[in-house]
């Protein structure tokens, strides 16, 4: 009689498949490496087959592993199915779903409460990344679907540029990206050091009482002539790139003065004074304050649902089409 196989390990042999590592599917699965090895070693004695290449920098699919990879997603995708179908206990499953740290503040918390009060069976593993990342990893097959941003999309537009979304290519929301500093206006600002403003002549937070060469509410900022000091995300980020773009049209200095693809370091940074960044409107803390001019105008970001190339299962395609639902009014 042949052996059955075992869908925990068939579980564990797809996401290993992707991650490319042990140690990552095992991160993915809630199980230790150890144990994720012996499950890969109980799966290849099953089959009386070598599935995986092993070297110092992880796993690497054999021919018999690369053919059997395709069964094994379609055994658990129809696993889910059938449970969804016929268990009258509602949809399960797991997904591994990528955000922006930004999205995951602002958004996540009542998109996962709404979500599990109609879904309480569905397990959602999340994975916080810059965009570019994402699409990476959803390339690779490491999560099942993300949110990410695109450059300035009207809601409803679609683009060619991010395939398989929840409805064709749909941008769901967009949000407003704004410079964000620790003073309300970057005048206040002083960096520490001097800031001189072009034509205002006054040196900025360094004579809090002296206010005699301070503009005027009424009176147009001044452009500073030393450089800016920035904080900004990683150089392939949309927020990065947007604000070079913003400063280098507008002809103001600047200099990247911090990087971090955290936000709560780019916070940080911010709070400290040292440098201005980049957020969306909505993830600005209270106690920061949104600028502007003489900072140049930014533009908005779409968001939209994306999902990996590999067919979605039946939890997949529901949290894709709550996100879609819901996003626009939160």
């Amino acid at each position: 009689m042949q052996a059955l196989l075992d869908l925990k390990l068939l579980t564990t042999f797809v996401r290993a498949a992707h991650a490319g590592t042990l140690s990552a599917a095992a991160i993915q699965v809630g199980r230790t490496q150890s144990t994720v090895t012996m499950q890969i070693q109980r799966l290849e004695d099953a089959l009386g087959q070598t599935l995986f290449h092993r070297s110092g920098s992880g796993v690497r699919l054999t021919g018999a592993g690369d053919r059997f990879l395709g069964y094994a997603e379609r055994i658990l995708r129809l696993h889910d199915d059938a449970i969804s179908s016929f268990s009258d206990q509602g949809l399960r499953g797991a997904i591994t779903f990528g955000c922006p740290e930004d999205y995951l503040i602002a958004f996540f918390p009542a998109l996962l409460k709404s979500f599990g009060s109609i879904y309480p069976d569905v397990e959602i593993k999340v994975v916080s990344a810059p965009t570019p990342e994402l699409q990476k990893l959803l390339h690779a097959r490491q999560i099942d679907m993300a949110l990410v941003s695109t450059p300035d999309i009207t809601p409803g537009t679609t683009s060619s540029r991010a395939p398989n979304t929840t409805s064709g290519s749909d941008t769901i929301r967009t949000e407003q990206l704004a410079w964000v500093g620790s003073k309300p206006t970057l005048e206040l600002h002083d960096f520490g050091k001097n800031i001189t403003l072009n034509g205002a002549g006054e040196t900025n937070g360094n004579s809090k009482g002296n206010t005699k060469n301070r503009p005027s509410a009424r009176s147009a900022p001044s452009a500073p002539s030393a450089p800016i000091p920035l904080a900004l995300p990683a150089a392939n980020a949309i927020d990065h790139r947007s604000a070079r773009d913003a400063m280098q049209a507008a002809g103001l200095p600047y200099q990247i003065a911090y990087a971090s693809n955290s936000l709560a370091g780019l916070i940080a940074v911010t709070r400290s004074g040292l440098a201005i960044s980049v957020m969306m409107q909505k993830a600005v803390p209270s106690d920061l304050f949104i600028l502007k001019s003489p900072l140049p105008p930014l533009p908005k970001l779409g968001l939209r649902v994306v999902k990996s190339e590999f067919n979605p299962t039946p939890a997949t395609d529901a949290f894709a089409d709550h996100i879609s639902k819901m996003l626009p009014f939160l």
